[in-house]
């Protein structure tokens, strides 16, 4: 992201920083007015042991999870699925959100993120609504499908894992998720990378999945299945509901 020749000691303090907005101090502004004030104890303390561990800028940023947990409550959400779980920050939201009966079949490749933040999702009292699976999520989805008994039975679905299989996901998803639900893909704006020149200067792993969420973004906006809208939270979040 540009510096804009600013000074930036201060520049992405915040962890899980991915904001798109020009100024810090308004992201800054937005977090200490509307965030914190009311960030419930449990997503406080799992935002300060991410900000701890080395791959922190995996986690949801503080600003997205409170999106979530409102358009969770938004939409009356009750069984819901989450690939990518890394510390478990966008699932401790999602589960705050949803009655005491909801669900979460949560997936991730690595399960020791996940413990990092499971006693505080524990001591939240809302670990008996997630169902962790480790391991890749496609197999697991393509069993779903062939069960049958899963078709249109998801209010939500949330993703933020391997941008490389974004479109493998939403060729199962859509069938997963019951018309007029919602299934959330994040990181859509990838850095801001989407807009710029080929030969920007870029990181590795910027460039190397900038072709993948272009991609998924066309694929998106041409889906007749669904009504979308991508919003500039976090690094970008497309929210598709299902219509057909």
């Amino acid at each position: 992201m540009a510096e804009n020749g600013e000074n930036n000691a201060g520049r992405h303090q915040e962890v899980g920083h991915k904001s798109l907005l020009q100024s810090d101090a308004l992201y800054q502004y937005i977090l200490e007015t509307s965030v914190y004030p009311k960030e419930p104890e449990p997503m406080k303390e799992l935002r300060e042991i991410t900000a701890k561990h080395p791959w922190n800028i995996m986690t949801t940023s503080a600003d997205e999870g409170q999106f979530l947990n409102m358009l969770l409550k938004l939409i009356n959400a009750k069984n819901t699925m989450e690939i990518g779980v890394y510390t478990g920050y966008s699932l401790l939201a999602t589960a705050l959100a949803l009655p005491d009966d909801g669900k979460i079949l949560a997936m991730d490749i690595n399960r020791e993120n996940y413990e990092l933040g499971l006693p505080v999702i524990k001591k939240a009292g809302v670990a008996h609504k997630i169902d962790f699976r480790e391991g890749p999520a496609l197999p697991v989805l393509d069993q779903m499908i062939a069960d049958g008994k899963y078709h249109g039975t998801f209010d939500f679905i949330f993703v933020d894992a391997d941008k490389d299989n974004y479109l493998n996901y939403h060729k199962r998803l859509i069938d997963l998720v019951k018309i007029g639900g919602v299934i959330g893909y994040d990181n859509t704006l990838w850095n801001g990378s989407v807009v710029a020149p080929p030969d920007a200067p870029m990181r590795k792993y910027v460039r190397y999945y900038r072709e993948f969420v272009l991609e998924l973004n066309k694929a998106l906006a041409a889906d007749p299945r669904i009504e979308i809208c991508q919003l500039p939270v976090g690094d970008g979040i497309t929210l598709c509901r299902r219509i057909s």
